[in-house]
């Protein structure tokens, strides 16, 4: 029975969760729209600690989100991440932010594509099954009135993300499904990460990178 502690920070939604044998037991987060990850990060693992009666020195791992979205969100969490390994010498997990997104999509048949706002008409996103298994690749791709035909000609799509805004005004398709207002979580990562512990999927804490997909571009 593995005791991680999962962060979430790619997006605005600053996001932190104590998971037991894969269930959340306490959770804390904020989406303000602002990113306000490096005031609040560190006071969320304290919150999440102490509501859940849990010590640092019994967490077993923890669970990062790796990507991709924001450059500055992804680089607190990982950065948090990595110091909590080193000091109480536990290993690293890293879960692809949009595998997790997808997790909150409950769909019967068809396929989820989770999509983040990446500027302008660009997002990313990857394809998974109903029933999570992933079909295509996470991309980095500018949208217009034709993305994703080839999906929604044959199935059901359910699209889920902050991405979604900017699809739902191109796209008409009687088959698609539009998710508003969700966005990554660490309440979905906690199964997750169980699977990765008990497979011992974990990372090298020193040479771990977030998965940026696009060089960084100062705005």
């Amino acid at each position: 029975m593995a005791v991680i502690l999962c962060l979430e920070t790619s997006t605005t939604n600053c996001s932190v969760a104590i998971a037991v044998d894969g269930k959340i037991i306490a959770l804390q987060e904020d989406n303000n729209s602002q990113y306000s990850h490096a005031e609040k990060l560190h006071l969320f693992i304290d919150e999440v600690l102490a509501k859940s009666g849990t010590l640092k020195s019994s967490l077993q791992a923890i669970a990062v989100s790796k990507g991709p979205g924001s450059y500055t969100g992804l680089r607190i969490g990982v950065s948090a991440a990595k110091g909590l390994c080193f000091a109480i010498d536990v290993p690293l997990i890293s879960i692809p932010t949009l595998e997790a997104l997808a997790h909150q999509a409950d769909v019967e048949d068809g396929l989820i594509i989770p999509m983040l706002d990446a500027r302008r008409l660009e997002v990313y996103s990857v394809v998974f099954s109903s029933e999570n298994v992933q079909i295509r690749e996470t991309k980095a791709e500018v949208l217009d009135e034709n993305s994703y035909y080839n999906y929604l000609k044959t199935n059901k799509v359910c699209f889920i993300g902050d991405g979604v805004e900017k699809f739902k005004a191109l796209c008409k398709h009687e088959n698609a499904i539009f998710m508003d207002g969700k966005l990554p979580s660490a309440k979905q990562m906690g199964a997750l990460a169980e699977i990765n512990f008990n497979n011992s999927d974990f990372e090298d804490v020193a040479y771990f990178e977030p998965f940026y997909l696009k060089d960084f571009i100062a705005g």
